[in-house]
Parts: structure tokens; C-alpha cells; sequence
């Protein structure tokens, strides 16, 4: 007795497994190769870049262009990694742009807003409306190219003055013994282009204007970055900076 009830459960429990495991495969059956969920392949940098451009130009009514935006990326990137980012702001000065026009935005790369777009000018020896020469020499009174860190803030004979220390050797890295510094001026404002066309020049500071100097620095000072761009061929060839695999 016991052994045919032994029997007839076997029986029983192994057309249970033989049912269950067909109904599973024939279920399994009907699931198409496209409904299985794919990861998608991670986006490059410049893809990464482009799509944050979009997100900057869907907020913003003015920004640098795209090329420019993607080289002041790199260097941005490269500094961030290095940990010498600390507020997560990003200047550029675009001087191959008239120093008649707004020429630097700083963006804030957090909320993706631009917090100025403005005048600035250039070296007295580096051109007159437009930026042509550079040097990294004391006494050049030219503009420097590259990617630069802002330090502390100081009072000197323009008011309140930020310093920005070069990256770049042989292209920026003599900014402070040059006390190239951002501070403001009446020769970089909109009244002065009125008068004569251009912006004045400085002895090589990216000078703004005085009505929003002060502002303007206390955001970006501590360890923000500024990149200086000109469609320069000896700089962007030998910049470690531009041509960072990021």
C-alpha cells in the first residue's frame, strides 16, 4: 500500500516539473530579440560636450562657440581631474572675436547658466581692436594665451584685482611675476567703444568693466578656470592642454 502511494506522488510531482518547465520555455518562446533591454554604448566626450553646449544654449541667449566651447572643455576637464577645480566655474575669452564685441562668458557648470557675458580687452602690444600677438615675458604688455587657475584677490591701483595663475609653460605661466590680473577699467566698457570703435588696452590684464568688476571677480576667484583662446597655430599645436585625450 505504502509503496503505491510512494509511486503514484512520484508520478505526479514529475508531470508537475514536466508541465511547469514547458510552459516556461513556450513563454519564454514569445519574447522577441527587441524586447530585451540593451544598455546603450557610453557616450564619447566630444558627445558628452555637444550635449552639455545644448543644454548651455537651451538656457542661455549667448555663448562662445561650439569649437571653442569643446577646447575650453578639455583643458576644464584635465585641470578637474587634476583637483585643481574647486569652484565649478568656467571662463572664456575668445580673442579672435573684435574687442568691440562681448568676447568672455563665465559659466556656471553646475546650473548650466552663463553669470556674465561681457567686454575685455587685450595687451596694448598684442593689437588694437583685435588680439594678434602674445607673450609669455615680463614687460611685453601682450595678452597670454591658455588655460589659467584664479587665486586670491587683492586692492591695487585698479581697485579690487583678482590673480590668475598660468598653466602652460612658455605660454601663460609667467602671469603672476607679470601681475597679469582680471580687474576692471573704464577703457573696457560700452561708452568707450562709442568713442572710438574699440576697447582700450591694458599692459596685458583681461581688464572688464568697472560696473561689474567687483561681482565679477568675487565669483570666479578660488580656484575656477579661465581659458584664453585665439585660433593661434603654434598654441593650439603644442597646448598639452588642447590636445588632452580627456
Amino acid at each position: 500500500m505504502n509503496y503505491r502511494i510512494l509511486t503514484v506522488a512520484a508520478v505526479m510531482i514529475f508531470s508537475f516539473a514536466f508541465t511547469s518547465t514547458e510552459k516556461l520555455n513556450t513563454s519564454n518562446s514569445n519574447i522577441t530579440a527587441s524586447e530585451i533591454p540593451v544598455k546603450p554604448a557610453p557616450l564619447s566626450f566630444k558627445e558628452e560636450v555637444k550635449n552639455l553646449y545644448g543644454d548651455f544654449k537651451a538656457a542661455n541667449s549667448s555663448m562662445p562657440a561650439l569649437s571653442v566651447f569643446e577646447q575650453a572643455m578639455k583643458g576644464y576637464a584635465k585641470l578637474d581631474k587634476a583637483g585643481r577645480v574647486a569652484n565649478r566655474l568656467l571662463t572664456v575669452i575668445d580673442f579672435d572675436m573684435s574687442s568691440s564685441k562681448k568676447r568672455m562668458w563665465i559659466m556656471d557648470m553646475e546650473d548650466k547658466k552663463v553669470l556674465f557675458n561681457t567686454f575685455v580687452s587685450h595687451g596694448k602690444n598684442t593689437g588694437v581692436e583685435f588680439a594678434n600677438k602674445f607673450s609669455n615675458q615680463v614687460n611685453s604688455h601682450q595678452s597670454s594665451l591658455g588655460f589659467y587657475v584664479t587665486g586670491e584677490t587683492y586692492y591695487g591701483k585698479n581697485g579690487l584685482s583678482l590673480f590668475i595663475d598660468g598653466m602652460e609653460k612658455g605660454f601663460n605661466s609667467n602671469a603672476r611675476k607679470r601681475y597679469v590680473v582680471i580687474h576692471g577699467a573704464d577703457y573696457a566698457t560700452k561708452n568707450f567703444i562709442n568713442r572710438y570703435g574699440r576697447l582700450g588696452r591694458s599692459y596685458g590684464c583681461p581688464a572688464v568693466p568697472n560696473g561689474i568688476a567687483k561681482d565679477l571677480i568675487n565669483r570666479i576667484k578660488g580656484k575656477s578656470v579661465v581659458f584664453i583662446h585665439k585660433s593661434d597655430k603654434k598654441y593650439q599645436n603644442k597646448s598639452s592642454y588642447l590636445n588632452y585625450e580627456a
